[in-house]
């Protein structure tokens, strides 16, 4: 359809599963097109929820399966950064990721003519976060800053920082058209999730400490 972006958003975070093959059905109807008319099929790799970015990947993998399509794998991150561009026109842009468990995931980007990667994604306690010197003030974005407000509210991009900035399929969408046109395209098989942390939950005697403490301060 040219240059037009059609979406659908839900709300359900627990029903994704459930939901995203009816809205994919949606999407190919509303274009008059089918699966296999599709050049490659993008999708958010990560970091993310744990459950979240498998589900992406199994999802995608099967699809480009069926349809023999190549995937393209995205850091959530850069859809966020993308996203920070468009809505506010910033060029120097911090994503910020709430990551749970006293963590966030993050990254740095510059935009010119295009998203440019300054630091990697990356996880860390919100108060160890250190994006790169740049002469330009950052503009940061992302639910990890409303998840620790105190740990970002003296750091400098805390002003004028976008907390509902988040990952949206339309930047993905917009990101794999890019990714697709330089080559990037992967087999279905080859496609991963992007972990950055290997423990995903905390065990009874941690989450006990945690409350103690927490009682304690």
């Amino acid at each position: 359809m040219g240059e037009a972006v059609l979406a659908r958003e839900s709300s359900g975070v627990r029903t994704h599963s459930q939901a995203i093959l009816p809205m994919i059905q949606e999407l190919l109807a509303q274009a008059g097109i089918g699966l296999r008319q599709c050049d490659a099929i993008a999708f958010g790799a990560g970091p993310g929820s744990f459950t979240g970015v498998r589900t992406a990947c199994g999802i995608a993998q099967g699809l480009a399966f069926g349809a023999a399509l190549p995937v393209l794998p995205l850091v959530t991150l850069a859809a966020m950064a993308l996203a920070c561009h468009r809505e506010t026109g910033a060029t120097e842009i911090l994503t910020v990721l709430d990551a749970r468990m006293g963590e966030v995931y993050w990254a740095q980007y510059h935009y010119a003519n295009g998203l440019q990667v300054l630091a990697e994604a990356a996880l860390c306690a919100p108060g160890a976060l250190a994006p790169l010197a740049r002469e330009r003030p950052l503009t940061a974005c992302g639910n990890g800053l409303s998840a620790y407000p105190q740990a970002f509210a003296q750091q400098p991009f805390a002003s004028g920082a976008r907390a509902d900035i988040m990952p949206h399929a339309r930047e993905i969408a917009l990101l794999g058209q890019i990714e697709l046109a330089a080559g990037a395209g992967l087999a279905a098989a080859a496609a991963q999730p992007l972990y950055l942390r290997n423990k995903i939950a905390f065990t009874s005697s941690e989450r006990l400490a945690i409350n103690a403490a927490k009682a304690g301060a």
